[in-house]
């Protein structure tokens, strides 16, 4: 009888002890605004029918490379430091590679989690002067690397620090397949994390064969600020043309459909995985995470189509997860940035973590003020066609191409920080590029959702100062002190 009592104990003290498992579905410029999310059926009906979607889910930076490292490390871009998607701008320079340890999956790791990363990591690893594809990042126990940006076909992974080259198999498809068959290996006696990251949506937006043509009707959202002349935005969203010829929109057009038809696989992997997860039966003990590095414009404000501004298109990201003791089908308002995602993971698994400037985002909780930062550095010289009358000032623009009208998409000077501020008063963002002229934006996204109305010089000064201040904050804030603006 004390020997039945005593086993009885014993596996009590096992359940209660299990720690969760984690499955992370990241894409690659995914919008919300634009409807990004309306092909994903099977997203909607495993995750989020299953789960709870975050309404007010924001990227601390809207190009790739700056935002993954956020969400890698729980850090702000002013304290992770790679300002961009190139070498030099520290995507996965020396300074990352150094401090790399602070990847919250290295935390799991250490703490007894299995781990396992397939897709893109950050847009320069695996190249040569980043440490090649024999570079494995620490603290997974699984790794198939993507070699440079998203691609679908003729890519390279690192597969545990061995180069595999393809050229025929769909990307997609591969992170899907390496992913089920890891499932397929894991039992309830260790825990897992797993990080999924297809290319999909990213240009070159190529679809999978059997995808093609699906959306041969959709056409880009209209919404009211799409093609339209701004004048009141920053100098770069003013440039000609301005706006964009009715020639142009036939190619923003194809460039959506292309972006839904490629995320199509991707709905698929959701499901198939979702399905390795109840075939193991894990899906029980398994948060399954729904989420993108930055969203996309496409037209908006006579912009062709790309990320890097600060408006609600390229900063709103898509948040959807499902899990032990989750409330279904429901929709949370209260705001979140992708910063929250490491301290989140790993207070619930238990694990204690480096300082982080995010926090664990409370499930029960219903809309609180909170200031979000987005941070952004822009890039130039390093591909504005020779075809375009602005190749005489190269060095401090970049992404201009006759492919989209020779409308540049970024430059030097556009680099700014704003705050986002949201309560259940207040839905605002405010804007400081570092250029010459000071340059600011303001916006009240509840009486003007579209951003159309730049309210910097008409809002009172005492209003302008406050969120000068909570931005100057910010900009230095480190750990606890982000998550207040003064």
């Amino acid at each position: 009888m004390l020997k039945y009592l005593f086993l009885l104990f014993v596996a009590q003290t096992a359940l209660c002890e299990r720690r969760p498992n984690f499955v992370i579905i990241l894409t690659d410029d995914q919008d919300v605004v634009l409807d990004g999310m309306s092909p994903m059926k099977n997203v909607q009906r495993f995750i989020a029918d299953e789960g709870i979607t975050f309404t007010n889910s924001f990227a601390a930076s809207p190009v790739c490379c700056p935002s993954r490292s956020s969400l890698l490390t729980g850090l702000y871009l002013h304290n992770h430091m790679t300002r961009n998607n190139s070498l030099d701008g520290g995507c996965y320079g020396e300074r990352w590679r150094a401090n790399e340890g602070r990847v919250f999956a290295n935390t799991l790791h250490t703490a007894g989690y299995n781990t396992f990363y397939a897709g893109k990591y950050l847009n320069q690893y695996g190249i040569k002067h980043a440490g090649g594809t024999e570079r494995v990042p620490p603290g997974w126990t699984e790794w198939h690397g993507l070699v440079g940006n998203s691609v679908y076909y003729n890519y390279t992974l690192s597969n545990n620090g061995v180069a595999t080259h393809s050229t025929d198999l769909y990307l997609t498809d591969v992170i899907r397949d390496l992913g089920i068959s890891y499932i397929e290996n894991q039992t309830e006696s260790q825990p897992f994390f797993m990080v999924l990251a297809p290319p999909a949506p990213h240009e070159p937006f190529t679809p999978a064969p059997r995808h093609k043509g699906k959306f041969s009707n959709v056409t880009a959202v209209r919404h009211p600020n799409f093609n339209i002349a701004a004048d009141d935005k920053h100098w770069l969203l003013t440039m000609p043309p301005s706006p964009l010829p009715d020639s142009m929109l036939p190619e923003l057009d194809n460039v959506y459909r292309s972006r839904w038809e490629a995320l199509l696989s991707v709905d698929e992997m959701v499901a198939d995985v979702v399905q390795a997860l109840y075939d193991q039966d894990l899906m029980e003990n398994t948060y399954v995470i729904y989420t993108s590095d930055n969203g996309y414009h496409i037209g908006q404000f006579s912009q062709p189509y790309d990320k890097r501004q600060p408006y609600e298109s390229d900063i709103r990201v898509p948040f959807v997860i499902r899990g032990p003791d989750l409330k279904k089908n429901v929709k949370n308002h209260q705001p979140i940035t992708n910063v929250d995602l490491a301290p989140t993971i790993l207070k619930l698994a238990g694990v204690k973590g480096p300082q982080m400037d995010g926090k664990p985002i409370d499930f029960e909780q219903a809309v609180v003020e909170r200031y979000l930062l987005v941070e952004y550095y822009g890039e130039s010289g390093g591909s504005v066609d020779e075809n375009c009358p602005w190749v005489y000032d190269k060095e401090n623009l970049e992404l201009c191409s006759p492919k989209a009208d020779c409308k540049c998409q970024d430059s030097r000077n556009n680099t700014f920080a704003c705050v986002r501020h949201i309560a259940k008063l207040a839905d605002m963002k405010y804007c400081a590029f570092a250029d010459q002229k000071a340059f600011v934006e303001m916006y009240n996204l509840a009486s003007d959702p579209f951003e159309l109305e730049n309210i910097a010089n008409e809002e009172f000064q005492s209003i302008i100062i406050w969120y000068e201040k909570a931005l100057a904050h910010l900009v230095k804030c480190k750990g606890a002190d982000c998550k207040y603006p003064i």
